[in-house]
C-alpha cells in the first residue's frame, strides 16, 4: 500500500466550482495561494465539483508550484459528458453548484468509466499525476465498483498513473467492507467522526487500524452546528435541521471548553485527529480568509485536560479510542 503524507489539515475545493453561489472573480484566484501561505499542501476535488470547473480553477491555482510538495485527489464515478438539453441561462444549482449546465454527470464504476474519468481529470488539472483517487459515493453501487472501479484503480496504481486510491463517502458501513475486501490505501469519511456523531469509531476506525489504512475525515462541522462558538437558532445538522438534543450537547461541550480558552470550531477539527487512523482533516472554504481561519483551528493543541473532562462528563462520542492527541 502506498502512504501519501498530506499534514493535519487539507482544503477539500468545492467551493472553486461555485458551491451554493459564484465565487466572484477576484475571489476564488486567491484561495489556493491562501491556503499554500498558510502551509496547506493537501487538496481535495471531485469532476461532480462545479461539473469540473473546482478541477480546473484547482489546477491553475497549483500551477507553477512544486509539484512534490502537494498532494491532490479528486475522485471517479460521475463521468461528465456534454449536456444535450442544456439551454442559455440554465444553471447545475439544482445539484447545488452555480455553474451552466452545459455538462452532465453520469454515473459510472465500471473500468471504462474510470480510465475516461481520470483522463478528463488530468486534463482539467493540468497534471501528469493524481496522488490519490477516490471511489465517490458508491451507495447503490458496491457491486458495480469492487468488480469494475477498484480493480481499475490497482491497475493505475501499478503504472504509476495514481499515487494510491480509496474511497470517499457519507456513511462507514460501506466504507469498512471496502477496507477489509480491497487493497486500498486511503478512505474519505464526511461526517461519521465528529463531535456529535462518532459511527465510525465502532466500525471503519478499528478495520482500517487493523489494516493500516488511512482516513480522512470531512464535513466535521456536521453541516453548520460546529461551525460557530456556540449553536443557536437555525442550526444545522447533516443539512437539516439540528435536534434539540444535539444543540444543547454542543452548548454544553462549548462551556466546557470556555475556561480552557478554546471554541467548539477548534474541537470539532482536532477531535478526529486524536485518533490514530485518522491523518488529515479536510474543510472547505469559500475566501481566502476562511482558509485562513480554519487552519487557525488546528493551531493551538487541544490539552489533554480538556479532552479527559469532555470523555468524563459523556460528551464525546462512544465506543472509540481516546489516545492522546496527535497535533
Amino acid at each position: 500500500m502506498a502512504r501519501v503524507e498530506r499534514g493535519p489539515i487539507g482544503y477539500g475545493a468545492a467551493a472553486l466550482g461555485n458551491l451554493y453561489a459564484a465565487r466572484p472573480d477576484d475571489v476564488w484566484p486567491e484561495i489556493v495561494p491562501a491556503a499554500w501561505e498558510v502551509g496547506i499542501r493537501y487538496f481535495d476535488v471531485a469532476p461532480h465539483y462545479g461539473l469540473g470547473l473546482a478541477e480546473e480553477r484547482l489546477g491553475e491555482g497549483l500551477r507553477g508550484l512544486p509539484r512534490d510538495e502537494y498532494v491532490v485527489s479528486t475522485k471517479v464515478g460521475r463521468v461528465l459528458e456534454p449536456n444535450p438539453d442544456h439551454r442559455p441561462g440554465d444553471t447545475d444549482i439544482a445539484n447545488l453548484f452555480e455553474v451552466p449546465s452545459t455538462r452532465r454527470r453520469r454515473l459510472d464504476y465500471s473500468r471504462d468509466g474510470v480510465l475516461r474519468s481520470v483522463e478528463d481529470s488530468l486534463n482539467r488539472l493540468g497534471l501528469d499525476r493524481i496522488d490519490i483517487l477516490f471511489v465517490h459515493d458508491p451507495d447503490q453501487h458496491e457491486r458495480e465498483a469492487l468488480d469494475g472501479a477498484f480493480p481499475a484503480l490497482e491497475e493505475l496504481r501499478s503504472q504509476g498513473v495514481i499515487r494510491s486510491y480509496g474511497a470517499g463517502m457519507n456513511q462507514s458501513a460501506m466504507l469498512e467492507r471496502f477496507v477489509r475486501n480491497t487493497d486500498l490505501d486511503v478512505v474519505m469519511c464526511a461526517g461519521r467522526y465528529t463531535l456529535l456523531d462518532g459511527t465510525a469509531g465502532a466500525d471503519l476506525l478499528p478495520a482500517a487500524l487493523e489494516r493500516g489504512v488511512d482516513v480522512v475525515i470531512a464535513a466535521v462541522f456536521n453541516s453548520g452546528i460546529l461551525a460557530t462558538e456556540r449553536p443557536g437558532a437555525g442550526a444545522t445538522f447533516d443539512y437539516g435541521a439540528a435536534p434539540a438534543a444535539l444543540v444543547e450537547r454542543a452548548g454544553r461541550i462549548a462551556d466546557v471548553a470556555r475556561p480552557y480558552g478554546f471554541t467548539l470550531p477548534e474541537l470539532a477539527v482536532q477531535f478526529p485527529l486524536r485518533h490514530p487512523a485518522i491523518s488529515t482533516v479536510v474543510l472547505g472554504a469559500e475566501t481566502p480568509e476562511q482558509i485562513v481561519r480554519n487552519a487557525g483551528l488546528a493551531a493551538s493543541r487541544v490539552p489533554d485536560e480538556l479532552w479527559a473532562e469532555l470523555d468524563a462528563a459523556g460528551l464525546t462520542p462512544p465506543n472509540i479510542l481516546h489516545p492522546l492527541s496527535s497535533i
